[in-house]
């Protein structure tokens, strides 16, 4: 059963915080070594209109670990960082840019990765009647609205974006303002606070339905500029304060139960058991559980390799340190 929780504000305070197999269980929290897989979700990602997979993820886990996944909604990238890095909550989903630098520090894991597409992520607006027509016009007095200083579309790309241009809020090329929010942004666009609103490219397509995070008609607002793709569209991050149980039904999960069912009707030990025939008791350190695929021909893309179909790590053999490596059937097979 899939749960949803508010999460207390005093837990979320600002600020960024990655394999899973390779870290500690212990946990700073003491709920959180029971049966229930705490996800700390937004409740909107930058595209309004889409329906993030977050239920789907949850009912897949709970398929496949046999646990409850309480979804939690928390209102920004910060406070899902700083949720999962302080072991609140155990998975966190979120942008490419945050996920990246919270796993930068050491102090959560990454676990999944989407790629993106290859188009345009931000774009910068201004109003249709403005003086200003390109980046050359942005001078010191420009006030730039960024959606939040941990938003991939709503500052990290048009940061990289102004830099190409190069305009840096740090040496005083222009002002920056952190709207809290795209749709926020827009406001202080529309309400003269800003002269420019960065954010994502799939806003303006808005224009002129009558909704609230784009508040303007079509031909209201022009782009001056718009960014380059990003390779990866969404992170899952992991607390590194996750109990042992967790971690094992997640690890454990591989391609899924049936598969491993499969096999075992076969005759055949999943890529786990067979590597638990073969070492020592207790022996074995699992590496890259989570680690994904890159490969982009024959449709590989798109295919859900839990640990790219190879359980790797180390172990002994009679007391012998060995490096081992198993073909995980159960997830291409």
């Amino acid at each position: 059963m899939r749960l949803r929780a508010p999460l207390a504000l005093g837990a979320l305070a600002a600020g960024s915080a990655i394999l899973l197999a390779g870290c500690s269980g212990t946990s700073a929290d003491p709920a959180a070594a029971d049966d229930v897989i705490r996800f700390a979700t937004l409740p909107l990602v930058d595209d309004p209109s889409v329906e993030t997979p977050i239920d789907e993820i949850a009912a897949l886990l709970e398929s496949e670990t046999g646990m409850t996944v309480e979804m939690t909604d928390v209102p920004n990238y910060s406070a899902v960082i700083e949720a999962v890095r302080a072991g609140h909550e155990d998975i966190g989903i979120m942008s490419a840019f945050p996920s990246a630098l919270a796993v930068n520090t050491g102090e959560v894991d990454a676990l999944v990765a989407w790629p993106g597409v290859d188009e345009p992520v931000s774009t910068c607006l201004v109003l249709d009647e403005a003086d200003i027509q390109s980046f050359d016009d942005i001078t010191a007095e420009t006030t730039i609205a960024f959606a939040d200083p941990n938003s991939s579309s709503g500052f990290y790309m048009p940061t990289y974006m102004l830099g190409e241009h190069g305009l840096r809020e740090d040496e005083g090329d222009f002002k920056a303002l952190f709207a809290g929010g795209h749709d926020r942004s827009f406001i202080a666009l529309k309400e003269g606070q800003a002269d420019i609103a960065c954010t994502s490219t799939i806003f303006p397509q808005m224009a002129g339905q009558g909704d609230p995070m784009f508040p303007f008609e079509e031909g209201e607002t022009r782009s001056i500029g718009e960014s380059i793709s990003m390779p990866v569209s969404m992170g899952v991050l992991g607390s590194q304060h996750m109990s042992d149980e967790k971690r094992a039904a997640l690890v454990e999960a591989g391609g899924g139960e049936k598969r491993i069912e499969k096999q075992h009707a076969q005759g055949k030990l999943s890529a786990r058991e067979r590597l638990a025939a073969l070492l020592d008791d207790g022996s074995f350190q699992e590496d890259g559980a989570f680690r994904r695929n890159r490969t982009t021909t024959f449709g590989m893309d798109k295919a859900d390799m839990p640990a790219d179909g190879v359980v790797t790590g180390s172990g002994s053999v009679l007391g012998r340190p060995v490096h081992v490596a198993s073909q995980d059937f159960t997830v291409m097979g």
